[in-house]
């Protein structure tokens, strides 16, 4: 497979074109952001570490049944994927009250959400990642009413499975930000799922393992990542 002309770039990852049809390659850089880019870095090995854990992740949701765009890696940072045509929603599935969600409602940090909540933002960084309802969704025809109540669905179902096998490393799933896109009639789990789109927590020192730690400067982030990536992709079996 060859990597052909640039098909779109975000914060984090490049998407090109390929020789193949509706195959696609995903670069994930090694560029950091945070508050909607106002903070930006470059960090040595960071996109491969987004990139390792993101495939494991895709592998294990396959094959517990969640359909996602992830064939292989061809390289530590090139991904081989699906070609989508992305919905413009961000899917955040939430476990214990932190980040945004307290800060604009009065819950406590720390709080566990039981059921997790599903919240659901309008993709667009000029809007600032507005929150929808159900029926904003619907009036602008982002998704049928069927589409809507199947994502939501698969949404929990991958909480159910990232938080158990997150959970045999001695990590809570706090929350995590997913998103979708159609090839035809199917929906498929697109983009990534990595230490960037999910916050984590040490169970036993309540410790940030996610990008908080570069937003609030927590830390060394790039040894964090590591120490993250190593215990999730190399922990042996998986639940």
């Amino acid at each position: 497979m060859k990597q052909k002309n640039l098909l779109y770039t975000g914060k984090a990852k490049s998407v090109y074109h390929t020789d193949t049809k509706d195959r696609l390659i995903v670069e994930f850089r090694d560029d950091i952001t945070a508050f909607d880019g106002g903070k930006k870095d470059v960090l040595k090995n960071k996109g491969n570490y987004n990139a390792g854990v993101s495939a494991f992740f895709f592998d294990y949701l396959e094959k517990n049944g969640v359909k996602t765009h992830f064939f292989t890696m061809l390289d530590p940072h090139h991904m081989v994927v699906r070609k989508l045509e992305m919905i413009p929603l961000e899917v955040i599935v939430r476990n214990v009250a932190a980040g945004s969600i307290v800060r604009n409602y009065p819950f406590r940090e720390g709080t566990l959400l039981d059921p997790p909540l599903i919240v659901i933002d309008y993709k667009d960084d000029a809007r600032h990642d507005p929150m929808l309802n159900d029926e904003i969704i619907i009036a602008l025809k982002l998704v049928t009413p069927a589409e809507l109540k199947k994502i939501k669905k698969v949404a929990l179902e991958i909480n159910r499975l990232l938080s158990a096998v997150l959970a045999a490393q001695g990590i809570t799933l706090v929350d995590f930000k997913i998103e979708f896109g159609r090839q035809g009639k199917m929906i498929y789990l697109g983009d990534e799922i990595s230490m960037d789109s999910m916050r984590l927590w040490d169970k036993k020192t309540g410790e940030s393992l996610d990008k908080d730690v570069y937003r609030f400067e927590k830390g060394d982030v790039m040894a964090i990542y590591n120490r993250v990536a190593q215990r999730i992709t190399k922990s042996g079996k998986k639940p």
